[in-house]
């Protein structure tokens, strides 16, 4: 700050000095004049009249100049004009570099964007087509008439739109079947800077059929596992039962009884998750939560024997929702029995049914050993564990959140964990207002 105050006022010293000297100058050969001719004040006033026809021919020259092409050098001129002029010669000179560099580097970025694989599209503030790449003309067969056209008559697909109009709050972007090509899948995501858009779009078809053979895989390996399965565990269960039975055998199959039904749960759990991604068709309609969460505290009870935890069930709301009875007690039930296997014996379980401002939540809170902050995020992933050793222990598949993540999917619900080691957890699951389909007429508290 006190450097620019400084050259500021070095800067009017050298313009008021450039041309009061030439004032002076002027003036003093005026007044020479003037004396000589026995008339000093006139001789003056004619030297100041001299100096300011100079001025104005300076001036002249000075708009001429700056009129003129930028590379176009400074005229001669005397006074304060002269350093004005060359400041300014200097400004612009930078200036055009500066443009220079900046069109340079605007070239290599489109010349970047038009060379990638990706389409990619900027829209305007009211999202019309403003510009597209190479890709983008040849994925989505763009013509010129289309530029001004309005995105949502390029891409007239409802998920689309509804992914659109939540841009601005942070997620993954939206697959959808291409609707020029039904053969093929596309990923779109957008960005906004500014008033304006970039979408991007990639061509997913690849990801899709390998993700869509490894779902198709999974699911024929567990129906072909489940035949011998059942008939090793029935075999099993037939020779454990022997009366005559070796003691020294006894161990070796109450083992094998154990890791068959451990395994034969890991493929039900396969099935399931199977048929939640193949989004397979189920029956949905009206389900009585009170009814269902009063089944599901029985069951919790029924498991909770081996532990004696106090299982409590508050129903604060009546109300129902739209959707699969069989689905939702599955994922509602595993969050239960997860909380009853994960909390040491004599621990508290709470489970509660509670209407909340955006529609409904279901909550199971738990005096267990709590999870760590890390690991939270990644608890739905199939298979992740906090603790292997510790998931064996309580004969876990780790499927089990996986499925309940694929449930409240596709029952418009959000899961909310929270958690810290040594004390305890809460899940809490939150279903939409537009879910709900009416009340029961009765309460219940257990």
């Amino acid at each position: 700050m006190t450097n620019s105050n400084s050259n500021s006022s070095s800067q009017n010293y050298v313009l008021f000095w450039a041309d009061f000297r030439w004032l002076l100058f002027w003036m003093g050969v005026g007044a020479i004049g003037g004396w000589y001719f026995g008339v000093t004040p006139w001789g003056i006033v004619v030297g100041l009249v001299f100096f300011h026809l100079l001025r104005l021919y300076a001036l002249q020259r000075f708009s001429y100049w700056v009129k003129a092409p930028i590379q176009a050098p400074p005229p001669e001129m005397s006074g304060g004009l002269t350093f004005v002029a060359t400041q300014l010669y200097q400004s612009r000179t930078q200036e055009q570099l500066t443009q220079q560099k900046m069109m340079g580097l605007i070239k290599k970025i489109r010349s970047s964007l038009l060379a990638l694989q990706d389409a990619v599209i900027l829209l305007d503030s009211e999202d019309r087509l403003e510009w597209w790449n190479q890709s983008a003309e040849k994925l989505l067969q763009l013509r010129s008439e289309d530029q001004g056209n309005s995105i949502f008559n390029l891409i007239n697909v409802p998920e689309f739109r509804e992914y659109y109009e939540m841009t601005k709050t942070p997620n993954d972007g939206v697959r959808l079947n291409s609707w020029k090509d039904p053969e093929r899948y596309v990923q779109c995501e957008v960005t906004h800077f500014g008033e304006e858009k970039l979408l991007l779009i990639y061509d997913v078809t690849r990801l899709q059929h390998l993700e869509q053979m490894r779902k198709d895989f999974v699911a024929n390996v567990s129906h072909e596992l489940r035949t011998p399965l059942t008939v090793i565990m029935g075999y099993i269960e037939t020779f454990s039962d022997q009366p005559d039975i070796d003691p020294k055998w006894q161990r070796g199959f109450s083992l094998m009884t154990q890791q068959t039904r451990r395994m034969n749960s890991i493929i039900n759990d396969l099935l399931m998750l199977s048929r939640l991604e193949n989004e397979e068709a189920h029956e949905t309609q009206c389900v009585d939560m009170p009814r269902l969460l009063t089944h599901v505290f029985d069951d919790a009870q029924i498991y909770n024997k081996d532990y004696g935890h106090f299982i409590d069930l508050h129903l604060d709301s009546q109300d129902n929702l739209y959707g699969s009875e069989m689905y939702l007690n599955s994922a509602l039930l595993n969050l239960v029995t997860n909380a009853i296997k994960y909390t040491p014996k004599g621990g508290e379980i709470s489970i509660s049914w509670t209407a909340v401002k955006e529609g409904c939540m279901f909550a199971v809170s738990d005096t267990g050993i709590g999870i760590a902050k890390e690991h939270i995020d990644r608890l739905t992933e199939r298979f992740y564990r906090v603790d292997s050793g510790r998931s064996r222990a309580t004969g876990g598949t780790g499927l089990g959140l996986a499925i309940v993540k694929h449930v409240l999917y596709q029952h418009d619900a959000t899961l909310k964990i929270e958690s810290s080691e040594d004390h305890g957890s809460t899940f809490k699951v939150f279903f939409p207002a537009s879910r709900i389909c009416g009340t029961s007429s009765n309460s219940t508290d257990a």
